[in-house]
């Protein structure tokens, strides 16, 4: 598949026309609110974090409340063991002691408002971030200069990466996805299309590398495809593909992660 690049802008999603997959439409003014949740259980140490908060209407100001009080789990199950998380500040649940192991699956529930939400996520084997390059080019006069990630894909079963952009340690507010269904098993060399002009020379650049799982993946495709609207087949407004139940929107992943960074030339 094309990576895309795509804006990791998760509130607004609702608003660009993009149908690929079944998903969800909803009405731009005097919708109800929805719960919107954002799970995370890596490879790298804890504690992990689930973040609750609710959507406002279209003409609302861009301030999403947070949702305190809930009751938030996330369960290893393959060794049967929960974590019962606790609410550090408004609307943010962090675990204890349940530590991310690749292979393994894990799920999560939230008891919020009334409502009680699941997901589950199975943690893919790390793969290797070798290194990045930049790519240097010229357009209408102006310097260019893309960050490219090198890397091994395993040479069996399906891949599935996000990757994540810092310029001088400040995160850049897009995701990038990709997938290995046309380079399974080959060395990837694959350039991170983002906004030129915030890469200069002599800057430092550093990229997350992300190894989800498919519904995570298909997650960040469609919020992208929403934003980017570059699939135009439906003129309704629609959600991104959330793995999390009862119409919730947003994520819980299960991940690896790497990273590394480099100087730009």
């Amino acid at each position: 598949m094309r990576p895309l690049h795509i804006k990791s802008v998760l509130l607004f999603c609702i608003l660009i026309a993009a149908v690929c997959k079944k998903v969800i439409s909803v009405k731009l003014n005097n919708a109800s609110p929805q719960i919107v949740i954002q799970g995370n259980v890596t490879n790298t140490p804890g504690p992990y974090q689930v973040q609750i908060s609710q959507t406002v209407n279209f003409s609302a100001l861009n301030v999403f409340p947070a949702v305190s009080g809930a009751t938030v789990e996330i369960t290893d199950n393959t060794l049967g063991k929960t974590d019962l998380l606790t609410e550090t500040s408004p609307g943010i649940y962090l675990t204890h002691s349940i530590q991310g192991i690749p292979g393994h699956t894990y799920s999560m529930n939230v008891n919020a408002l009334g409502q009680t939400f699941t997901a589950s996520s199975t943690m893919p084997q790390p793969v290797t971030l070798d290194s990045l390059s930049f790519i240097n080019s010229s357009l209408f006069g102006q310097n260019m200069i893309n960050v490219v990630v090198n890397f091994q894909d395993p040479p069996t079963g399906s891949h599935f990466y996000t990757f994540v952009e810092y310029v001088n340690s400040r995160m850049i507010p897009t995701t990038y996805v990709f997938n290995d269904r046309l380079s399974s098993g080959k060395y990837i060399s694959q350039q991170i299309f983002a906004d030129s002009s915030y890469i200069s020379a002599a800057d430092t650049v550093g990229v997350q590398m992300n190894c989800v799982d498919q519904n995570v993946w298909n997650y960040f495709n469609t919020l992208g495809l929403n934003i980017t609207g570059n699939n135009a087949q439906s003129v309704s407004p629609a959600n991104p593909l959330s793995n999390i139940s009862n119409n919730a929107l947003g994520y819980f992943n299960a991940g690896t992660v790497m990273y590394k960074s480099r100087i730009a030339k």
